[in-house]
């Protein structure tokens, strides 16, 4: 690899499209969440700046670590948890942008990234000497277990459609036949993905690991400063990349138009609707009720869909 590629890619995991563009467009995302969750209560809802600001106060402040032998598990825990959120948003916009970077056993990778911000914030919470990050991070570790399974079969069923593991494969099927969306396999797997994310991003009704009015945000509780900061970036970047990640597999790919991501800016927008609408209409669930959610009632439909799949449905 030459000096130019290493100084691509440098600019891409840190600038665009990795974590400057994700982090703001994330934290943007964050505002248009609270303020559509402030008119569903008839609430005036925060100005649009109020994201920025909170992450510009965090940062602004020491960040405590408790004392003990695991201090250096709670420093590295949140940088563990924006990596993945940044490796995972460089890899799925740099393919919007170009489908022909994709490279194959890219959605596996997707999979493992996605999965290091909830692992980081279990690490966070047991090197935080709490007993509400104790706590809190023996849920967060159930609801992986649980949701995890849903998702992968989700996943699952639009790769057995296109026969390929590549991300631009998925994109140029869908470009060529449609939306995996538009059968009954994939309606079935959108419905238990979107439920899984729903999961993924720790929103309601499956905050039981951050649970702030029982736990005072459980992993988090003993988390300030920066390293509080850090971990509100990688949920905010998270927001931002995994609905897109979820257009991408079930809805298909963006063209080069300006109409075309106009398309895609609009089917973004109402897949977080329907997230926030889920967030502040719901109450938050017991951790046996979403356990049996998802293991019993969710992966059954994810099974069902991937059968479909299998069977050309």
């Amino acid at each position: 690899m030459d000096f130019h590629s290493i100084l691509s890619a440098i600019f891409a995991c840190l600038i665009f499209p990795g974590f400057l563009f994700t982090a703001i467009g994330g934290l943007f995302l964050i505002w248009v969440d609270r303020k559509l969750t402030a008119l569903l209560q008839s609430r005036k809802g925060p100005p649009w700046y109020q994201p920025f600001a909170d992450i510009g106060k965090l940062l602004s402040k020491r960040m405590l670590i408790p004392g003990g032998n695991r201090n250096l598990t709670f420093i590295i825990a949140p940088m563990i948890a924006l990596a993945g959120s940044m490796l995972t948003a460089t890899i799925i916009f740099r393919t919007i942008m170009n489908p022909e970077v994709s490279f194959v056993g890219d959605v596996l990778v997707l999979i493992y990234l996605a999965s290091l911000p909830p692992i980081a914030l279990i690490l966070g919470g047991s090197a935080s000497r709490s007993p509400f990050g104790a706590i809190g991070a023996g849920r967060e570790m159930n609801m992986i277990l649980a949701y995890e399974i849903g998702f992968l079969l989700a996943i699952f069923t639009v790769l057995a459609k296109v026969h390929s593991i590549r991300l631009g494969d998925v994109l140029l099927y869908q470009s060529l036949h449609g939306p995996v969306l538009f059968s009954i396999s994939g309606v079935l797997a959108f419905s238990v993905a979107l439920l899984c994310i729903q999961a993924k991003l720790g929103f309601i009704p499956f905050d039981i690991g951050e649970a702030e009015t029982e736990l005072i945000g459980g992993p988090l509780a003993e988390y300030s400063g920066a390293g509080l900061a850090l971990y509100k970036i990688s949920g905010a970047m998270s927001f931002f990349s995994l609905p897109s990640l979820l257009i991408l597999l079930f809805i298909g790919p963006i063209g080069p138009s300006a109409l075309s991501w106009l398309g895609f800016f609009m089917k973004l927008s109402l897949v977080l609707v329907v997230i926030v609408v889920i967030k502040s209409t719901h109450a938050r669930l017991r951790i046996d009720q979403a356990l049996k959610l998802f293991w019993t009632r969710l992966a059954l439909i994810a099974a069902l869909g991937a059968g479909l799949a299998l069977l050309g449905w």
